[in-house]
């Protein structure tokens, strides 16, 4: 059964019960003005339409119609009169003879100077015997009946019996249908404005949610889905359109991860057939006694150790950055004082850089002590990646490295920056990617396999810390990383 047809039969339901339940409170509120238990039917045939007498009173309105009928000249003995009067008190009702347009009999309770101009007029054929009137501000019910007193004068004549009753209870009586109908168009036009209203807020949504379920089942991720509203079913939407928002962006990194895997085995084949084939060149040449000489057997032995050698730092980069990319190379961290660190750190270096004529300035913006929760080993690595790749791309004199610290409020930036050729623009956004040069053709002529600062961001997000670079072509590059001040809580 469809959401759309349980909500038509819930609310065709409620149309229903309300029906039922105005009818008998209608009912219920009839007998509470009328005391009337029989039906809602007997209300108005008996009480005000048909029969607005009742039984006894009845009685006595067919005895003085009989006199008018036959000896109306008794209906102007008021002993009479008043015998019948006395009969219709104990019943709780009254009396009233007219003449013309005079009263020659009333009820004491029903005596009033305006009687005869409140009394309907005569109507000869008796059509309408049983109705009611008002009688200043009371309410009655009533049989008539007119007469002629005789034939011969023509004087008309009118008997009255008649019973007070609840002006409320008329009010009731003409309202009540009408207040049915009311109630009924309006509920009906609820029903149907609810009922639409809620099929636009509820189905209307449901059925986009299942579209949405198709595309995603047939592969399609691109479409999009607005919530137009912040109950439960735009919350349901919401989430769903974040799901998808995360579907796709899965998918996206899963293509972006294997268009990185192809070209990282494409780096890698490159990068390892340089050295292989230099070693099988060398030792071809050995083998093929190209090597007649002791000094010429000792170079191509030197070059073979040292490709050797390069293709040994290569695998180990690539498997200690591959520990990286999988978080399974831990961390030990522990508190550092960075100065103290980065100084200890560049002297280790300093054969390097002597070699290399490198002249090593320093920059503490407020020459204090600065401490920070690191891994030694990972950090100082760090910094030897980082010199290192200075030290491949400066080749105009002289050659100058600053090193700078800057304490900050939570946290400290530290920057190694070299007066190298710079890197281009185009360049920059990707110096941090794994093998990653910034020559199309990858010559090894600088040295290095791309993976020095692909591993120094890793090891630097690893401590909860950033990265990045500055440079302008020709005026050389600025490193920077970031790391939190060490906070001690004991």
């Amino acid at each position: 059964m469809s959401i759309r047809f349980r909500l038509l039969l819930s609310f065709t339901s409620v149309v229903i019960v309300s029906v039922i339940l105005f009818t008998a409170a209608a009912y219920l509120l009839s007998v509470a003005v009328t005391g009337d238990f029989r039906s809602i039917s007997s209300f108005y045939r008996i009480h005000y339409s048909l029969n607005p007498l009742s039984e006894e009173e009845e009685s006595i309105f067919l005895d003085l119609k009989y006199l008018a009928k036959h000896d109306p000249a008794q209906l102007k003995d008021n002993k009479l009169l008043e015998k019948y009067d006395n009969q219709l008190k104990m019943v709780q009702a009254g009396l009233i003879v007219r003449l013309e347009h005079e009263i020659i009999y009333a009820s004491p309770a029903l005596q009033s100077a305006d009687l005869a101009t409140l009394l309907p007029t005569y109507e000869m054929n008796n059509n309408s015997i049983r109705n009611t009137m008002n009688l200043g501000s009371r309410f009655y019910s009533y049989a008539k009946f007119d007469f002629l007193f005789s034939t011969d004068s023509a004087e008309k004549g009118s008997v009255y019996v008649t019973k007070e009753r609840s002006p409320f209870a008329e009010m009731v009586r003409k309202l009540l249908p009408i207040l049915i109908g009311v109630f009924l168009a309006i509920l009906l036009l609820t029903s149907v404005l609810l009922y639409r209203y809620v099929t636009r807020k509820i189905v209307k949504p449901l059925d986009e949610l299942r579209r949405s379920a198709e595309h995603i089942k047939n592969g399609d991720l691109t479409f999009q889905l607005h919530p137009h509203s912040h109950d439960e079913v735009g919350q349901l939407l919401m989430s769903f359109e974040d799901m998808r928002q995360k579907l796709l962006e899965s998918v996206q990194l899963q293509l972006h991860y294997e268009d990185n895997r192809k070209q990282l085995l494409s780096n890698i084949s490159h990068d390892l057939r340089t050295p292989i084939t230099t070693i099988k060149g060398y030792a071809e040449g050995i083998r093929d006694g190209v090597t007649n000489t002791k000094e010429k057997l000792d170079r191509y032995v030197d070059a073979i150790h040292v490709r050797a050698s390069d293709l040994e730092r290569l695998v180990d980069e690539l498997l200690y950055y591959s520990k990286l990319d999988m978080n399974k190379e831990p961390y030990s961290f522990q508190q550092l004082e960075l100065n103290g660190f980065l100084r200890h750190s560049l002297e280790e270096m300093s054969i390097e850089l002597d070699q290399g004529k490198i002249d090593v300035t320093w920059s503490n913006e407020r020459n204090e002590l600065a401490y920070v929760l690191a891994d030694r080993e990972k950090l100082k690595r760090v910094i030897i990646n980082l010199v290192d790749n200075c030290l491949k791309y400066m080749i105009q004199e002289p050659k100058k490295i600053e090193v700078g610290i800057s304490m900050r409020t939570e946290d400290c930036l530290v920057w190694i920056s070299d007066n190298g050729p710079g890197i281009h623009p185009d360049s920059l956004p990707h110096i941090f990617e794994r093998f990653y040069r910034e020559e199309p053709s990858r010559s090894r002529s600088a040295g290095g396999n791309g993976l020095g600062l692909a591993i120094a961001k890793h090891i630097i997000e690893g401590h909860g810390g950033q990265i990045w670079a500055e440079s302008s072509h020709g005026n050389g590059t600025t490193i920077f990383f970031v790391l939190k001040k060490f906070v001690d809580h004991r």
